[in-house]
């Protein structure tokens, strides 16, 4: 069963399906995970393939488009605002607490990639969240670090010029997050695996949606140039933590990335290495996926 739910955000909505189980209407209240979804993503693509599966398994799982993406109101669009993206999960707890058969004691989250930061980082500060699931996850801000030739430093400073510019224009420019094709990528020089895996699910039929635009407003990189999604994890997050990672290891970071914050967390539960997979193979290779909603669902159940 699927309630399509709409999230007051102050003075815009979010939008949001609520996946259940379906024997929800004669179940106790429920347990709920909510899940923060990779950048550029919409609630229709890697979300639902875990949400469904959560579900399926008498676990209530909510799947949102972040504001200003998606489904979801708030201009300029396709701003990717790693510090609203978190106050996003808390608003949907803040439904969730209020929704019929759900019960707000047991209230999770799930990151996925990028979403996987963004989980942590409000986990921190938004002691609802009961129990942590992550996968294949990323720290967004270390990632455009770690991608910037000359420095971040430098990167800002070309960053502000081209705001400068734009308030002189009037028009505000947006970036591909991926190539469009895989002519694009290989133009590009971007033949490894892991980008044509994802060009090949977020831009092909595959996982490819009508609200995922694949394109992010510059300005909102210099937010994620300074974000830091595990800024005091060590001391803040003491829920019970679980981490899944692909073990193929490519060049998302991923891998080392959720080593770290394995080793960083007060209170990490279970660390679950799938052999074979690939990051973006985790979005919605059967096998892959069955696998780690598997583990969560026994993660959830015996934290929640």
């Amino acid at each position: 069963m699927i309630q399509h739910l709409t999230i007051p955000r102050g003075p815009i909505n979010l939008a949001a399906s609520l996946h259940l189980p379906d024997n929800a209407d004669s179940s106790p209240p429920l347990r709920a995970v909510v899940l923060a979804t990779p950048g550029s993503s919409v609630k229709e693509q890697i979300g639902t393939n875990y949400a469904s599966r959560l579900a399926a398994r008498g676990i209530a799982a909510l799947v949102l488009d972040p504001a200003h993406q998606g489904q979801s109101e708030g201009e300029p669009r396709d701003l990717e605002d790693p510090y609203r993206r978190g106050e996003d999960i808390s608003y949907a707890i803040d439904t969730l607490t209020a929704t019929p058969g759900i019960d707000p004691r047991r209230i999770g989250v799930l990151g996925i990639c990028a979403g996987g930061g963004y989980a942590v980082h409000t986990a921190r500060t938004d002691h609802r969240i009961k129990a942590v699931g992550t996968v294949v996850p990323v720290n967004i801000g270390a990632a455009f670090r770690s991608f910037s030739p000359d420095g971040p430093a430098a990167a800002l400073d070309a960053l502000a010029d081209a705001r400068t510019e734009e308030a002189r224009s009037g028009e505000m420019t947006r970036v591909n997050w991926l190539p469009d094709t895989l002519e694009d990528a290989t133009a590009a020089g971007l033949t490894d695996i892991d980008t044509t895996q994802a060009v090949t699910y977020y831009r092909t039929e595959r996982g490819g949606n009508e609200h995922s635009t694949n394109r992010r407003l510059l300005r909102s990189d210099s937010l994620l140039l300074g974000y830091d999604a595990f800024h005091l994890a060590d001391q803040l997050m003491t829920q019970p933590l679980q981490v899944i990672l692909a073990g193929r290891i490519g060049n998302t970071g991923s891998y080392d990335t959720g080593t770290q914050l394995w080793k960083l967390a007060p209170n990490p539960v279970d660390l679950m290495v799938i052999d074979g997979a690939g990051h973006y193979e985790m979005y919605d290779e059967p096998a892959y996926v069955d696998a780690a909603v598997e583990r969560l669902t026994n993660f959830y159940v015996n934290n929640l």
